[in-house]
């Protein structure tokens, strides 16, 4: 997929440049290692305009991210929000998915940066995941132990985890993957949040083996201004495979329901779950159709 062309701006180092002419630093730790942080934003086309969802969450993310890994961030968020809004006013776009990365200068030693770039692109983007419900698998690969990796970090090299259990789940007819933690609880998916529902009742992972995703609180936050019981807990295979229905959740692939996992379908219609009304109302709350303070 081509997400930009010939004149398609990208935000780079404080200036706006052709994404087609931006470069690429081939001695930086980013490319060799991995070594770069990034985020995931969306911007909605609303009726008070376009507003990115949450801006200052994922940027102060981002941030975090970059701490975690000795990373230097030394910019404002305040300021890269109003970059951020000016990319996508001179992209021409309303509504978007925006791609902040910070990646590292020239140094071929295994050492924490000196130094560090950013770049901010934006492209349209539907849904990650479709809009038709999942068919996942329980996945073959872990997630990584947090004892070796910051896993609450949105680290680049992180995310060979993910490509290589997205591809796994694919090619053996599967739309996407879950991926357990090192003792056997069911974590997360390869880059969304997991909830799975049960007599009545929301239940997620905890943080500690997975990533704290932004949409996941939201999700939590819906729950509870709905009066929904949300309880976090390990979830084992057999949880999974017992549950009612189920649905990830993440910014780019917004919340999707669940239609079957390895060989168990669930039992209740998406329309009818307590998934689909969460969905319905986080449409509700990027839209602003709907005041996020008064849901929660």
């Amino acid at each position: 997929m081509q997400y930009y062309n010939q004149d398609t701006l990208i935000y780079l180092n404080n200036s706006f440049v052709k994404a087609s002419s931006a470069g690429v630093d081939l001695f930086g730790q980013s490319l060799h290692y991995g070594y770069g942080a990034f985020e995931g934003l969306r911007a909605y086309s609303t009726h008070n305009g376009t507003r990115i969802f949450k801006a200052e969450e994922h940027y102060e993310r981002l941030k975090k991210s970059c701490e975690a890994i000795g990373l230097p961030y030394t910019w404002n968020n305040r300021e890269l929000i109003e970059k951020t809004y000016e990319l996508l006013e001179v992209n021409n776009l309303r509504s978007a998915y925006i791609r902040p990365l910070i990646y590292s200068g020239s140094n071929m030693h295994l050492t924490s940066a000196t130094s560090a770039n950013i770049m901010i692109a934006a492209w349209e983007w539907g849904p990650y995941l479709g809009q038709n419900l999942l068919k996942v698998n329980i996945s073959k690969i872990e997630r990584p132990n947090p004892k070796s990796f910051p896993v609450g970090a949105k680290v680049s090299g992180q995310f060979i985890n993910s490509i290589l259990a997205t591809s796994d789940a694919i090619q053996h007819g599967f739309d996407e993957a879950l991926l357990v933690d090192q003792e056997g609880f069911v974590a997360q998916a390869s880059s969304e949040n997991l909830f799975i529902e049960k007599d009545f009742k929301i239940y997620t992972p905890p943080l500690g083996n997975i990533f704290p995703g932004i949409t996941r609180q939201t999700v939590i936050d819906i729950c509870k201004g709905l009066n929904f019981d949300i309880i976090e807990k390990r979830l084992s295979v057999q949880d999974v495979y017992e549950a009612d229905s189920a649905f990830l959740s993440g910014t780019a692939a917004g919340i999707i329901g669940i239609n079957q996992v390895d060989q168990v379908v669930y039992p209740e219609a998406w329309e009818d779950s307590i998934g689909a009304s969460i969905q319905r109302k986080y449409k509700n709350l990027v839209l602003e159709q709907e005041n996020y303070e008064v849901i929660i």
